[in-house]
């Protein structure tokens, strides 16, 4: 089932939920908590966790996140102890950037934070995968962009502006549900009327523009040859593979992650000029 859903522009890429940390040299954590794989990023390490999502509430392995959405903040919360609180420098309260599905909104953002709270964080941003994905690819955010990202239960179409989201839409769809030709068809048909829906609804040129310069390509799915033909072979516009797009979000949530930490407010000294930290 295709879920649809307009965003005005502006949108927020990122939500804040506590004030930025005072100390430059703070502990920092990138997290992307998928359906299938979560991955972790820590400042100065690099990525350190690539695992299945799985969690250990009695004899048998239980899966926390389903379709990309957190159905079991707690099993969530358990298993981002299990995995991570041992590999935090002690005595440390980390900045935690974590993406999100750009459609589940705040019920996400809020199951997200709630999970996050078990290593203790002194801030938690979230940014919507699409634009961690983009950032990854090194895009250039001042034009429309589109982003497929394929993910293992959930396909995402986006369409960013100034790295903001514009438009999007999504299905249940993902490469655990690739067990035959029928499947790929499937998803590959999914995607091509999420696309066909936005352009029809977007009153502006911003669709086409984005498609005139070619989608981008990432997740799991990515990956998969028969997919990837087919969706290439039937568009009429050019799509590109991010290079390894199943870490793509992981590591654009961890150019953020240093961005922030490099941003002056984060040393307690104010930017020159007014406004805020720009998101």
């Amino acid at each position: 089932m295709t879920v649809l859903r307009r965003f005005r522009t502006g949108s927020p890429a990122g939500h804040r939920h506590r004030p930025w940390p005072s100390c430059r040299h703070c502990c920092g954590l990138a997290l992307d908590l998928g359906s299938a794989r979560t991955r972790a990023w820590i400042a100065g390490r690099g990525m350190i966790l690539d695992v299945p999502t799985i969690t250990f509430p009695g004899a048998g392995a239980v899966h926390p996140i389903q379709r990309g959405a957190i159905v079991d903040v707690p099993g969530t919360a358990r298993m981002l102890d299990r995995l991570l609180s041992h590999r935090l420098p002690r005595l440390t309260r980390p900045l935690v950037v974590v993406t999100a599905p750009v459609l589940d909104g705040p019920v996400y953002r809020e199951r997200a934070r709630t999970a996050v709270e078990v290593l203790r964080p002194r801030a938690v941003l979230t940014v919507p995968t699409a634009r961690a994905i983009a950032l990854a690819a090194d895009a250039d955010l001042s034009l429309p962009l589109l982003v497929v990202d394929i993910g293992a239960h959930l396909t995402e179409v986006v369409l960013l502006l100034d790295g903001l989201v514009f438009d999007a839409r999504r299905t249940a769809l993902g490469t655990t549900d690739l067990t035959g030709a029928g499947a790929t068809a499937e998803i590959s048909e999914a995607i091509s009327t999420m696309i066909t829906s936005m352009l029809r609804q977007d009153r502006t040129s911003l669709t086409a523009e984005a498609l005139t310069r070619g989608a981008l390509l990432a997740g799991g799915g990515a990956l998969r040859p028969e997919l990837t033909h087919r969706l290439i072979g039937g568009a009429h516009a050019p799509l590109r593979a991010v290079p390894a797009p199943h870490t793509a979000a992981i590591r654009g949530a961890a150019k953020i992650l240093r961005a922030a930490h490099g941003h002056p407010s984060a040393s307690g000294t104010s930017p020159p000029g007014p406004g805020p930290l720009s998101r």
